[in-house]
């Protein structure tokens, strides 16, 4: 991948931050901020001018949650036409989304929904990730998702991306928070899953937390990175090098200072992984 996938540090740029970033002289201490990319997929207004303000002063990268690469329907090429226009604008550092399906015979379920890990659903991804990259002109990234059932399909999560990665040359965004919560639901070992997955393929790295529901832990984005996530950030960062890193926080937002505190603990993290590999 890129080298612009080395030790940069990001947030998620969400609502009640956005002063903290427009505000004033001062500059927030990140490298890039990450946003939802189909709130900024509507041409002029607030948000748009938000993103352009914020870009004047951080790199930023587009991260979107239904360009529904696994849709037996195709890929939407009016998503894909409004998206370009975004990309044009902004110029982003990182282009992702997820390995999911959202959509159906024109019906989006507003969902990160899971497929079987099957060569019927790698040919549809595949296909649909191609003619994303053409449209948009970039090398995409696709984010492993979190999962609460499982298919009897015959491969693992980690042999279908890197399948999916020697055929169309995406990158990964490599959620280890996900990779935590579908270990833990599944009873699978997520070093494994790191062993398994392409290594120069990995650009952009999500760090979050996650709830415990009645049964299975979920991927709710809403409290601090909990420690055997951090662990298991340490052992990828270890497998991976330098990949840029980002906290994603989307609900109980706490006050931008305590997010940048969880950052410096990833920045410390990679430093001291540096020194051992020195």
């Amino acid at each position: 991948m890129s080298d612009m996938s080395g030790s940069l540090f990001g947030l998620g740029l969400r609502k009640p931050h956005y002063g903290d970033f427009l505000d004033g002289e001062a500059v927030v201490p990140v490298d890039f901020v990450e946003v939802i990319s189909e709130n900024f997929m509507v041409a002029g207004g607030r948000p748009r001018d938000v993103l352009r303000r914020v870009r004047e002063r951080h790199p930023v990268a587009l991260h979107g949650v239904s360009m529904s690469v696994g849709s037996a329907d195709g890929i939407d090429r009016d998503y894909l036409a409004r998206l370009r226009l975004l990309v044009d604008d902004v110029d982003p550092l990182f282009v992702s989304d997820h390995l999911c399906w959202t959509r159906i015979e024109g019906f989006s379920a507003h969902d990160l929904l899971p497929l079987p890990y099957t060569e019927e659903a790698l040919d549809v991804v595949c296909t649909n990730i191609a003619i994303a990259q053409d449209v948009l002109g970039r090398t995409l990234l696709i984010e492993n998702p979190s999962s609460y059932v499982v298919f009897d399909a015959p491969m693992t999560e980690w042999e279908f991306l890197e399948a999916m990665c020697a055929r169309t040359g995406c990158g990964l965004l490599l959620d280890v928070n996900n990779i935590y919560v579908s270990a833990t639901n599944h009873g699978f070992d997520a070093h494994a899953y790191l062993a398994g997955i392409p290594a120069g393929r990995v650009a952009q790295i999500h760090l979050a937390g996650h709830s415990q529901g009645r049964s299975l832990l979920i991927d709710t984005h809403d409290r601090p990175v909990p420690p055997p996530v951090w662990a298991l950030y340490e052992a990828a960062i270890a497998r991976f090098g330098p990949v840029a890193t980002m906290i994603e926080r989307d609900d109980d937002i706490p006050p931008l200072a305590e997010l940048l505190d969880e950052l410096q603990i990833a920045r410390d993290m990679m430093r001291t992984r540096g020194r051992k590999a020195a």
